[in-house]
């Protein structure tokens, strides 16, 4: 069952910014083909993602939308797209649909629910 929150959230995203909705949309498939077990909430203007701990959330922004990661402290960033210099939060910028695939969003994904799970 969907939660009439997240579809309003959505439904306030696409009327805002069309482009930045298909970005969301975009994150939200690969979370859901990464973590099948998934579900989200709205908390913080912006989705997170459980399972059944939290491991990201994502938040709709202007120019971009942004992955974030409680713990992106613990991830290991093979690729250098984790931005952050907190003690434990990290995020991915994500602009364009491309950049899903390029960013490697899916590895972080996974990563990042296996550390919260292990």
């Amino acid at each position: 069952m969907t939660d009439a929150r997240v579809e309003q959230l959505l439904n306030d995203i696409r009327l805002v910014n069309p482009e930045r909705h298909e970005l969301v949309a975009a994150a939200r498939r690969v979370i859901y083909t990464e973590v099948k077990q998934a579900s989200e909430r709205v908390m913080y203007g912006g989705f997170m993602f459980a399972a059944p701990k939290d491991f990201c959330g994502v938040f709709a922004y202007a120019e971009h939308i942004s992955i974030e990661f409680g713990r992106g402290c613990d991830l290991h960033d093979e690729w250098q797209v984790l931005e952050g210099k907190g003690k434990l939060r990290r995020h991915i910028k994500i602009h364009s649909l491309a950049e899903i695939k390029s960013k490697h969003l899916a590895a972080y994904i996974k990563q990042a629910f296996e550390n919260v799970n292990a």
